[in-house]
Protein backbone atom coordinates (compact mmCIF):
# COMPACT_ATOMS: atom_id res chain seq x y z
CA UNK A 1 0.00 0.00 0.00
CA UNK A 2 1.78 3.49 -0.84
CA UNK A 3 0.48 7.01 -0.08
CA UNK A 4 0.65 10.10 -1.52
CA UNK A 5 -0.06 13.13 0.77
CA UNK A 6 -3.31 11.78 1.96
CA UNK A 7 -4.19 9.91 -1.21
CA UNK A 8 -4.10 6.25 -0.61
CA UNK A 9 -3.49 3.68 -2.76
CA UNK A 10 -5.25 1.66 -3.60
CA UNK A 11 -8.13 3.91 -3.19
CA UNK A 12 -10.75 1.34 -2.59
CA UNK A 13 -9.38 1.03 0.87
CA UNK A 14 -10.25 4.26 2.29
CA UNK A 15 -13.70 4.04 0.94
CA UNK A 16 -16.07 3.38 3.85
CA UNK A 17 -18.75 0.05 3.89
CA UNK A 18 -21.95 2.09 3.56
CA UNK A 19 -20.48 3.75 0.47
CA UNK A 20 -19.23 1.00 -1.30
CA UNK A 21 -22.60 -1.09 -0.26
CA UNK A 22 -23.95 2.13 -2.37
CA UNK A 23 -22.48 1.86 -5.07
CA UNK A 24 -22.60 -1.67 -5.53
CA UNK A 25 -26.44 -1.58 -4.69
CA UNK A 26 -26.60 1.29 -7.71
CA UNK A 27 -24.73 -0.80 -10.15
CA UNK A 28 -27.06 -3.66 -9.73
CA UNK A 29 -30.18 -1.36 -10.25
CA UNK A 30 -28.64 -0.44 -13.21
CA UNK A 31 -28.44 -4.00 -14.37
CA UNK A 32 -31.94 -3.99 -14.61
CA UNK A 33 -32.95 -2.77 -17.23
CA UNK A 34 -29.73 -2.68 -18.34
CA UNK A 35 -27.61 0.28 -18.80
CA UNK A 36 -24.43 -0.91 -17.96
CA UNK A 37 -22.93 -0.11 -21.03
CA UNK A 38 -24.24 2.78 -23.71
CA UNK A 39 -25.78 0.38 -25.61
CA UNK A 40 -28.63 0.44 -22.79
CA UNK A 41 -30.54 -2.51 -24.18
CA UNK A 42 -32.91 -2.40 -21.16
CA UNK A 43 -32.75 -6.30 -20.58
CA UNK A 44 -34.28 -7.24 -17.24
CA UNK A 45 -30.91 -9.39 -16.11
CA UNK A 46 -32.84 -9.86 -13.05
CA UNK A 47 -35.79 -12.08 -14.75
CA UNK A 48 -33.08 -14.33 -16.56
CA UNK A 49 -33.08 -12.23 -20.09
CA UNK A 50 -29.87 -11.49 -21.67
CA UNK A 51 -28.79 -8.67 -24.35
CA UNK A 52 -25.75 -8.39 -26.77
CA UNK A 53 -23.21 -9.54 -23.90
CA UNK A 54 -25.11 -12.51 -22.88
CA UNK A 55 -24.11 -12.10 -19.12
CA UNK A 56 -26.46 -12.57 -16.25
CA UNK A 57 -26.12 -11.69 -12.81
CA UNK A 58 -23.19 -13.84 -12.07
CA UNK A 59 -19.45 -13.91 -12.51
CA UNK A 60 -18.88 -15.22 -15.90
CA UNK A 61 -14.71 -15.88 -16.26
CA UNK A 62 -12.51 -17.91 -18.69
CA UNK A 63 -9.46 -17.97 -16.67
CA UNK A 64 -7.51 -16.48 -14.08
CA UNK A 65 -3.60 -15.94 -13.45
CA UNK A 66 -0.33 -14.02 -13.49
CA UNK A 67 0.50 -12.38 -17.22
CA UNK A 68 3.46 -11.22 -17.81
CA UNK A 69 2.43 -9.80 -21.15
CA UNK A 70 1.05 -6.80 -20.56
CA UNK A 71 2.59 -3.34 -19.89
CA UNK A 72 6.13 -3.05 -18.28
CA UNK A 73 4.51 -1.27 -15.47
CA UNK A 74 1.82 -3.43 -14.59
CA UNK A 75 4.04 -6.30 -14.80
CA UNK A 76 6.44 -5.77 -12.67
CA UNK A 77 8.61 -8.74 -11.56
CA UNK A 78 5.59 -11.46 -10.45
CA UNK A 79 3.34 -10.17 -13.11
CA UNK A 80 0.04 -8.31 -13.66
CA UNK A 81 -2.80 -10.81 -11.88
CA UNK A 82 -5.16 -11.04 -14.78
CA UNK A 83 -8.97 -12.35 -14.47
CA UNK A 84 -10.66 -12.76 -18.41
CA UNK A 85 -14.41 -12.42 -17.86
CA UNK A 86 -16.17 -14.48 -20.65
CA UNK A 87 -18.43 -12.36 -22.84
CA UNK A 88 -18.08 -8.22 -23.76
CA UNK A 89 -20.45 -5.38 -24.75
CA UNK A 90 -18.11 -5.28 -28.61
CA UNK A 91 -18.30 -7.36 -31.14
CA UNK A 92 -14.75 -6.74 -33.02
CA UNK A 93 -14.54 -8.58 -35.87
CA UNK A 94 -11.09 -9.32 -35.24
CA UNK A 95 -10.90 -9.79 -31.70
CA UNK A 96 -7.74 -12.09 -30.31
CA UNK A 97 -9.64 -13.35 -27.97
CA UNK A 98 -13.25 -14.17 -29.68
CA UNK A 99 -13.64 -17.57 -28.07
CA UNK A 100 -13.90 -15.90 -24.91
CA UNK A 101 -15.73 -12.63 -25.80
CA UNK A 102 -18.09 -13.59 -28.69
CA UNK A 103 -18.44 -18.03 -28.15
CA UNK A 104 -19.37 -18.02 -24.32
CA UNK A 105 -15.72 -19.70 -23.11
CA UNK A 106 -15.63 -19.69 -19.47
CA UNK A 107 -17.99 -20.75 -16.23
CA UNK A 108 -20.40 -19.18 -14.54
CA UNK A 109 -18.95 -18.62 -10.22
CA UNK A 110 -20.46 -17.15 -7.09
CA UNK A 111 -19.16 -13.87 -6.46
CA UNK A 112 -17.36 -14.96 -3.16
CA UNK A 113 -15.30 -17.35 -5.66
CA UNK A 114 -14.40 -14.14 -7.83
CA UNK A 115 -13.41 -12.52 -4.46
CA UNK A 116 -10.88 -15.29 -3.14
CA UNK A 117 -9.49 -15.11 -6.74
CA UNK A 118 -8.67 -11.78 -6.22
CA UNK A 119 -6.91 -12.50 -2.54
CA UNK A 120 -5.60 -15.59 -4.57
CA UNK A 121 -3.57 -13.81 -7.22
CA UNK A 122 -2.10 -10.97 -4.06
CA UNK A 123 -1.19 -14.50 -2.72
CA UNK A 124 1.00 -15.15 -6.18
CA UNK A 125 2.84 -12.00 -5.62
CA UNK A 126 0.97 -10.12 -8.45
CA UNK A 127 1.10 -6.34 -8.32
CA UNK A 128 -2.32 -6.14 -9.54
CA UNK A 129 -5.98 -7.54 -10.42
CA UNK A 130 -5.82 -6.67 -13.83
CA UNK A 131 -9.60 -6.95 -14.92
CA UNK A 132 -9.98 -7.89 -18.50
CA UNK A 133 -13.32 -7.12 -20.26
CA UNK A 134 -15.46 -6.03 -16.96
CA UNK A 135 -17.61 -3.67 -18.33
CA UNK A 136 -20.59 -5.85 -18.47
CA UNK A 137 -19.58 -7.18 -15.01
CA UNK A 138 -19.90 -4.46 -13.25
CA UNK A 139 -21.90 -4.75 -10.58
CA UNK A 140 -20.50 -8.74 -9.48
CA UNK A 141 -16.77 -7.25 -9.85
CA UNK A 142 -17.02 -4.45 -7.19
CA UNK A 143 -19.18 -6.42 -5.09
CA UNK A 144 -16.58 -9.22 -5.14
CA UNK A 145 -13.76 -6.07 -4.49
CA UNK A 146 -15.86 -5.45 -1.45
CA UNK A 147 -15.38 -8.86 0.01
CA UNK A 148 -11.90 -9.79 -0.99
CA UNK A 149 -10.61 -6.46 1.15
CA UNK A 150 -12.15 -7.58 4.08
CA UNK A 151 -10.11 -10.61 3.52
CA UNK A 152 -7.13 -8.66 2.82
CA UNK A 153 -6.71 -7.16 -0.80
CA UNK A 154 -4.68 -4.43 -0.82
CA UNK A 155 -3.60 -4.47 -4.46
CA UNK A 156 -4.71 -1.73 -7.43
CA UNK A 157 -7.43 -2.79 -9.31
CA UNK A 158 -7.02 -2.60 -13.32
CA UNK A 159 -10.30 -1.73 -15.59
CA UNK A 160 -9.04 -3.30 -18.43
CA UNK A 161 -11.94 -2.46 -20.89
CA UNK A 162 -12.80 -1.93 -24.66
CA UNK A 163 -13.12 2.33 -24.21
CA UNK A 164 -16.95 1.60 -24.64
CA UNK A 165 -18.11 2.72 -21.49
CA UNK A 166 -21.14 4.43 -19.87
CA UNK A 167 -19.75 7.74 -17.63
CA UNK A 168 -22.12 6.95 -15.59
CA UNK A 169 -21.25 3.60 -14.57
CA UNK A 170 -17.12 5.07 -14.25
CA UNK A 171 -18.59 7.49 -11.85
CA UNK A 172 -19.53 4.38 -9.54
CA UNK A 173 -16.26 3.24 -9.72
CA UNK A 174 -14.42 6.55 -8.35
CA UNK A 175 -12.48 5.49 -5.42
CA UNK A 176 -12.93 2.36 -6.19
CA UNK A 177 -10.62 1.76 -9.27
CA UNK A 178 -6.83 3.05 -9.38
CA UNK A 179 -5.98 2.54 -12.81
CA UNK A 180 -7.96 2.50 -16.22
CA UNK A 181 -6.86 1.01 -19.24
CA UNK A 182 -9.01 1.36 -21.68
CA UNK A 183 -8.92 0.71 -25.18
CA UNK A 184 -9.61 3.71 -27.89
CA UNK A 185 -9.81 1.45 -31.09
CA UNK A 186 -11.25 3.33 -33.42
CA UNK A 187 -11.64 7.72 -34.74
CA UNK A 188 -14.77 7.34 -36.81
CA UNK A 189 -17.74 5.77 -36.17
CA UNK A 190 -18.63 4.25 -39.41
CA UNK A 191 -14.95 2.19 -38.89
CA UNK A 192 -16.41 1.40 -35.18
CA UNK A 193 -20.09 0.20 -36.45
CA UNK A 194 -18.53 -2.20 -39.31
CA UNK A 195 -15.93 -4.01 -37.18
CA UNK A 196 -17.70 -3.26 -33.54
CA UNK A 197 -20.90 -3.17 -33.88
CA UNK A 198 -20.58 0.36 -32.09
CA UNK A 199 -21.56 3.38 -34.29
CA UNK A 200 -21.40 5.68 -32.02
CA UNK A 201 -18.06 4.43 -30.07
CA UNK A 202 -15.80 7.50 -30.40
CA UNK A 203 -17.64 10.01 -28.49
CA UNK A 204 -18.39 7.73 -26.08
CA UNK A 205 -14.91 6.41 -25.45
CA UNK A 206 -13.73 10.10 -26.02
CA UNK A 207 -16.43 10.90 -22.89
CA UNK A 208 -14.66 7.97 -20.88
CA UNK A 209 -11.34 8.67 -21.57
CA UNK A 210 -11.95 11.99 -20.35
CA UNK A 211 -13.97 10.53 -16.98
CA UNK A 212 -11.20 8.54 -16.40
CA UNK A 213 -8.75 11.07 -15.89
CA UNK A 214 -10.34 13.15 -14.29
CA UNK A 215 -10.61 10.34 -11.98
CA UNK A 216 -7.00 9.15 -11.47
CA UNK A 217 -5.17 11.51 -13.89
CA UNK A 218 -2.11 10.94 -15.54
CA UNK A 219 -0.21 7.54 -14.89
CA UNK A 220 1.83 7.47 -11.55
CA UNK A 221 4.68 5.38 -11.46
CA UNK A 222 6.30 4.17 -7.98
CA UNK A 223 9.25 1.81 -7.68
CA UNK A 224 8.46 0.74 -11.38
CA UNK A 225 5.09 0.06 -10.86
CA UNK A 226 1.88 1.72 -11.90
CA UNK A 227 0.02 2.75 -8.67
CA UNK A 228 -2.79 5.55 -10.01
CA UNK A 229 -3.89 6.73 -13.64
CA UNK A 230 -4.58 6.59 -17.19
CA UNK A 231 -2.86 3.85 -19.47
CA UNK A 232 -4.64 3.59 -23.37
CA UNK A 233 -3.90 1.81 -25.76
CA UNK A 234 -4.32 2.14 -29.37
CA UNK A 235 -4.02 -1.01 -31.78
CA UNK A 236 -2.98 0.15 -35.31
CA UNK A 237 -4.49 -1.18 -38.19
CA UNK A 238 -3.85 -2.55 -42.11
CA UNK A 239 -4.94 0.58 -44.13
CA UNK A 240 -5.11 3.62 -41.76
CA UNK A 241 -8.30 2.00 -40.87
CA UNK A 242 -8.42 2.59 -36.91
CA UNK A 243 -8.38 6.57 -37.88
CA UNK A 244 -4.99 7.14 -35.55
CA UNK A 245 -4.27 10.37 -36.22
CA UNK A 246 -8.05 11.70 -35.04
CA UNK A 247 -7.54 9.40 -31.69
CA UNK A 248 -4.04 10.69 -31.07
CA UNK A 249 -5.11 14.59 -31.17
CA UNK A 250 -7.94 14.19 -29.15
CA UNK A 251 -5.84 12.67 -26.79
CA UNK A 252 -3.04 15.11 -26.95
CA UNK A 253 -5.78 18.14 -27.19
CA UNK A 254 -8.55 16.85 -25.14
CA UNK A 255 -7.12 14.69 -22.22
CA UNK A 256 -3.10 15.40 -21.67
CA UNK A 257 -0.18 15.64 -23.46
CA UNK A 258 1.52 13.55 -20.81
CA UNK A 259 -0.98 10.92 -21.67
CA UNK A 260 0.56 7.31 -21.34
CA UNK A 261 -0.41 5.55 -25.15
CA UNK A 262 0.31 1.94 -25.37
CA UNK A 263 0.68 2.13 -29.44
CA UNK A 264 0.34 -1.61 -30.75
CA UNK A 265 1.33 -3.34 -33.77
CA UNK A 266 0.31 -7.03 -33.11
CA UNK A 267 -2.75 -6.59 -35.17
CA UNK A 268 -3.54 -10.09 -37.26
CA UNK A 269 -5.97 -11.16 -39.18
CA UNK A 270 -7.90 -13.21 -36.71
CA UNK A 271 -12.18 -14.65 -36.34
CA UNK A 272 -14.26 -12.86 -38.99
CA UNK A 273 -11.28 -10.70 -39.77
CA UNK A 274 -11.20 -12.93 -43.28
CA UNK A 275 -14.30 -11.73 -44.40
CA UNK A 276 -13.07 -7.95 -44.82
CA UNK A 277 -10.30 -7.73 -47.47
CA UNK A 278 -8.86 -5.01 -45.81
CA UNK A 279 -8.34 -6.33 -42.30
CA UNK A 280 -7.14 -9.48 -43.76
CA UNK A 281 -3.30 -8.29 -43.79
CA UNK A 282 -1.36 -7.42 -40.61
CA UNK A 283 0.25 -4.31 -40.59
CA UNK A 284 3.83 -2.98 -42.35
CA UNK A 285 6.76 -1.76 -40.42
CA UNK A 286 6.01 1.71 -42.11
CA UNK A 287 2.41 1.51 -40.97
CA UNK A 288 3.69 1.29 -37.62
CA UNK A 289 6.48 3.89 -38.01
CA UNK A 290 4.14 6.56 -39.11
CA UNK A 291 1.76 5.71 -35.97
CA UNK A 292 4.55 6.68 -34.04
CA UNK A 293 5.87 9.33 -35.72
CA UNK A 294 2.22 11.18 -35.54
CA UNK A 295 2.37 11.07 -31.93
CA UNK A 296 5.92 12.22 -31.85
CA UNK A 297 4.68 15.40 -34.29
CA UNK A 298 1.89 15.80 -31.88
CA UNK A 299 4.13 15.68 -28.49
CA UNK A 300 2.15 12.85 -27.18
CA UNK A 301 5.94 12.56 -24.44
CA UNK A 302 4.96 9.34 -23.48
CA UNK A 303 3.51 7.34 -26.67
CA UNK A 304 5.17 4.30 -27.84
CA UNK A 305 5.61 0.91 -28.08
CA UNK A 306 5.03 -0.15 -24.10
Amino acid sequence: MATKGQLRYPAYLALAPAEFSRRVQALYELASPCRLCPRGCGVRRDQGEKGFCRTGLTPWISSFGPHFGEERELVGRYGSGTIFFTGCNLGCVFCQNFTISQLGEGEEIPVAALARIMVRLQEMGCHNVNLVTPTHQAPMIVEAVGIAREEGLEIPLVWNCGGYESVEVLRLLEGIVDLYMPDFKYGENAVAARYSQAPDYFERAAAALQEMHRQVGDLLVRNGLAVRGLLVRHLVLPGGLARTERVLRFIREEISPETYVNIMAQYYPTHRAWDYPELSRRITSAEYREALALAQSMGLRRAGPH
